[in-house]
């Protein structure tokens, strides 16, 4: 029986997602610090598959030995870390920690605020989420006179654990598998824009991503031309089945008869990719750009992967993704702050007045076929942001400052102490006992 403190985790761990690797990231960095003993409560994230962990994978049984069949623990764990949507933060833990990726959006739920406050204090994965979680304010009024009461706000220090890249995994290579080569035979075309990330619900212009618009504007952008390039799609809804997949290339199929002239190809890949697949896909020769026009990022996970590669990389000026996409190194595309109309999120998570980001459209074009031209004057930068990225974004790197953030704010638990009791004498012994008393530490 381990003498640490107990730390439990409730967070998606299992699952294919992006809390889901989050969540498996942090579970791997507290085993490795050392200081407490990890126990983990795994939970579901919506409609995504829970097939994300491998007996075979050593960093997974990690994770997998300290699962819990029976979430009741004998005992209050010292430090619980809750990892999911701050309106569903709960304290099982002496001290408790929320950990959440965030919003896209220049503002958050009421609900979200309230979760935080619950919490001894919150950590976020950029710079961008901190700001909007800082400064979202709601007048609390009374139920019956509606009188201004007083005022919601973070209550609670927030701090940035940005999310962590396996560089074991997520590398320069030059070598691929017989399968992946296969795959990408069917790919024609030498030069392609490579998209990866859900595509969500919303009509075009208007989901969260703007997948849509971009297979719009990327069509529009090259039809006609003699020599075009490509579009590979690494795209999906959250549940990888056959109907999200029917879904997607209905909505490609759709834009496509929607815009008239001799078209450029779009290539979709669908389904469950594994780390090293992706990795060979960000690598791969045929994928020379990597490109978002989303709307907003809490932190933009793919494209901090995509950086790695040394290829350009094109996105938004705005949001999560900011933190590790410098100005002077990535592509940034200027744009202006548009409300969040119905439809483009659930409903549960917008906000009426909140905004978020949508690029130029027209500046969008020109930029990508600038760099359709002129390639070779955009890969000494990438070259040189992938350098940066894969040491200051490394999983050790967010390890080491995951351990800064526990030793500042964590307490320390005071340890449970053994008394030496003194050795039984005979009746009648002149001899008397000892007794040790153990070091009282203050609490």
């Amino acid at each position: 029986m381990s003498d640490k403190p107990v730390c439990l985790v409730t967070a998606p761990v299992a699952t294919r997602s992006g809390y889901g690797a989050h969540s498996r990231d942090i579970c791997r960095a507290l085993i490795k610090l050392d200081k407490y003993d990890v126990k983990i409560l795994s939970v579901r994230w919506g409609n995504c598959p829970m097939n994300a962990l491998h007996k075979d994978d050593p960093n997974d049984m990690m994770i997998i030995e300290r699962l819990l069949d029976d979430p009741k623990l004998p005992n209050q764990p010292e430090l619980h870390i809750h990892i999911v949507i701050p309106n569903e933060f709960q304290q099982f833990g002496k001290y408790n920690i929320g950990v959440t990726a965030g919003l896209e959006m220049t503002a958050c739920p009421h609900e979200w605020i309230e979760g935080m406050n619950r919490m001894n204090m919150n950590i976020v994965p950029s710079n961008f989420v901190k700001e909007v979680m800082s400064r979202c304010t709601f007048e609390i009024r009374d139920d019956n006179s509606q009188e201004v009461k007083g005022t919601l706000k973070s209550e609670n220090p927030i701090e940035v654990l940005f999310e962590g890249t396996d560089t074991n995994i997520y590398k320069k290579t030059k070598e691929f598998s017989v399968d992946f080569v296969n795959e990408m035979k069917s790919v024609e075309d030498t030069f392609n824009f490579l998209y990866v990330g859900h595509w969500l619900q919303g009509d075009v212009g208007k989901d969260r991503k703007d997948v849509g618009m971009l297979v719009k504007v990327f069509l529009e952008t090259f039809k006609n031309m003699k020599r075009k390039p490509g579009l590979i799609m690494k795209t999906g809804g959250a549940g990888f089945s056959v109907l999200d997949r029917e879904d997607i290339l209905n909505k490609i199929n759709s834009i496509k008869e929607s815009v008239k002239g001799n078209l450029p190809n779009i290539y979709f890949l669908h389904g469950d990719f594994t780390d090293e697949e992706m990795n060979e896909l960000y690598n791969h020769p045929k994928v020379k750009v990597h490109i978002s026009l989303t709307h907003g990022e809490g932190f933009g996970r793919p494209l901090l992967e995509a950086t790695i590669s040394g290829k350009p990389v094109i996105a938004p000026n705005w949001s999560g993704h900011l933190d590790f996409l410098p100005k002077n190194l990535a592509i940034l595309l200027g744009g202006s702050l548009q409300d969040v109309e119905p439809g483009s999120i659930p409903d549960n998570m917008r906000i009426e007045g909140s905004q978020w980001f949508t690029v130029n459209y027209q500046e969008t074009s020109v930029v990508m076929k600038e760099l359709y031209k002129n390639y070779r004057k955009y890969s000494l930068n990438a070259k040189k942001l992938a350098i940066g990225n894969r040491t200051k974004f490394s999983l050790d790197s967010m390890t080491k400052k995951l351990g800064k953030i526990l030793d500042k704010y964590v307490p320390e638990f005071p340890k449970e102490v053994k008394l030496d009791l003194p050795k039984l004498k005979k009746v009648g012994s002149t001899e008397q006992p000892k007794i040790k008393l153990p070091k009282l530490k203050k609490v």
